[in-house]
């Protein structure tokens, strides 16, 4: 059903881009509109995972890490991307307090997924494997990609609108119909995206409680990341909220007025999902491992 959703949700944003430019500057508007948007996410559709991983100063993890911390860190979210039958992602830690993470990537075979060094240093072991699990299925369901499409489609929405004042005059609808496009169209495409991206929250959710084993792990690190993230802000996502969709919670929910946009549903809602999850033992498996990090 998530799948359908998203599927209805793109279709929309797509029409909404045909219509913004019909009404705007007629065909030749939306084809020039495409073109620039296309150019300009066709970088960042290939190379999406180094620009995300520059921007956040990420660091990888590598088989010769000396801290013991990281290395069960990698170890531990390997032995998940095997168990989901992934290819393994590269596996980078952020230095920042606020816990959180994220994945990128175009697919599974160019996949990374990083975690803060506060998440690693403030939940426990089975919390940060239900997270890596839930960065995984965002892997393994291509959500990367689907995102990156949509930002395509939403940003050659936003490059026609700023047209409206040149193009009023010549609109289909006229001056008023170009202002109303140049106001509402943004404004739709972004309420659009949102929809898409907590349509893949709840989907990750699910398939990361079947690929760590315990719902409950990944119910108990949302609600701790949760609460920590309310009390700081990731300033590099700050500087770029573009990014914010990309993290398991919203890395920007100490910033005043972020909730009335955010790309995340409510915590409680994902808590509540995982939690009767638990309630019906839908695992996929045993858990791997438990404890403490130690």
């Amino acid at each position: 059903m998530g799948t359908f959703r998203t599927f209805i949700l793109m279709a929309a944003l797509t029409a909404l881009l045909i219509f913004a430019g019909y009404m705007l500057a007629g065909e030749a508007g939306l084809v020039i509109a495409l073109g620039i948007a296309g150019v300009m996410n066709f970088t960042a559709y290939w190379n999406a995972d180094k620009i995300v991983l520059s921007m956040q100063g990420a660091r990888e993890v590598t088989s010769e890490e000396s801290s013991r911390l990281l290395s069960r860190f990698r170890d531990d979210t390997l032995q998940l991307a095997r168990k989901a039958g992934l290819p393994d992602p590269k596996i980078y830690v952020v230095d920042t307090p606020q816990p959180n993470a994220f994945a990128t990537g175009r697919n599974p075979q160019n996949a990374a997924v990083a975690a803060t060094t506060g998440l690693l240093e403030q939940l426990n072991r089975e919390e940060v494997m239900g997270v890596m699990a839930h960065e995984l299925a965002h892997v393994e369901n291509r959500d990367t990609l689907t995102m990156t499409v949509t930002a395509t489609m939403a940003g050659a929405i936003g490059f026609l609108s700023q047209f409206a004042f040149f193009f009023g005059g010549r609109s289909r609808g006229g001056f008023l119909v170009s202002i109303l496009v140049m106001i509402f169209a943004p404004v739709a495409a972004s309420l659009v995206q949102f929809a898409i991206s907590r349509t893949r929250e709840y989907s990750a959710d699910k398939r990361g409680a079947e690929i760590c084993g315990n719902a409950l792990w990944l119910a108990s690190a949302l609600e701790k990341i949760d609460k920590m993230a309310k009390k700081s802000v990731n300033q590099r996502v700050a500087e770029n909220p573009a990014m914010a969709h990309l993290f398991i919670i919203n890395p920007l929910n100490g910033v005043s007025m972020a909730s009335l946009f955010s790309t995340h549903p409510p915590t409680y809602s994902r808590i509540v999902a995982l939690e009767k999850m638990a309630d019906k033992k839908l695992k996929s498996a045993g858990p791997i491992a438990s404890g403490p990090w130690g």
